[in-house]
């Protein structure tokens, strides 16, 4: 779903907000983070829905081992907690390396043995790179004692985030996670909407 498009526009965005902000105007907090979850990872899905299934296993995967990672949660020692770390950001490079240059060697591999293997022709899983070194990074802060927030639904939208997902920037744990909680976020602030809807409308006609 493209920022400029029609449905993002007319449709999502100001649904998903209406919902967001209904949600915690009648004080069901918790839902309008998990409502906030399951539309980001609707908006993910729109351009493929086969692999939904690899951002939600990467979410899950990643905040245990960051569980494990931390001083204040975890039970292992120093040397453990260095070969978890090890485990973790190996596993997040691997499936990064296996969807962008599984190809490239296969084919280097029949160029040099001549096997002829079949190319897997896999398209690469949108917005991978970002949500894959958003969460090494959160596996690092957690590996040095950074993390202070645990909560599974913040860390989810955390790396689901719809604004970001796609497009980046790659954020910082501490700048984003705690924002979810906060009371002021939870109720339209009209300036920062009219702010938001004037940089949109900048942006917006730059694309088009």
């Amino acid at each position: 779903m493209l920022f400029n498009s029609h449905v993002y526009i007319f449709l999502f965005l100001p649904v998903t907000l209406t919902v967001y902000f209904l949600l915690n105007h009648f004080r069901f907090q918790s839902f309008s983070k998990v409502f906030l979850f399951v539309a980001s990872l609707f908006f993910y899905s729109w351009w493929n829905w086969l692999y939904l299934p690899l951002i939600i296993v990467s979410v899950v995967f990643n905040y245990f081992i960051g569980r494990a990672l931390s001083p204040r949660l975890g039970h292992l020692n120093a040397h453990q907690r260095k070969g978890v770390l090890v485990f973790g950001v190996s596993v997040n490079l691997g499936l990064l390396a296996f969807f962008k240059y599984a190809d490239f060697f296969i084919t280097n591999v029949n160029l040099l043995t001549g096997m002829g293997m079949k190319l897997l022709e896999m398209a690469l899983p949108l917005a991978i790179s970002f949500f894959t070194f958003q969460q090494i990074a959160y596996l690092v802060d957690s590996f040095r004692g950074e993390t202070k927030e645990h909560s599974f639904v913040n860390y989810s939208i955390f790396v689901t985030f719809f604004p970001q997902l796609i497009a980046g920037p790659i954020v910082h744990h501490k700048e984003m996670m705690g924002q979810f909680d906060r009371r002021e976020n939870k109720n339209i602030n009209w300036e920062n909407l009219y702010a938001g809807l004037f940089i949109f409308s900048i942006g917006l006609f730059k694309k088009v």
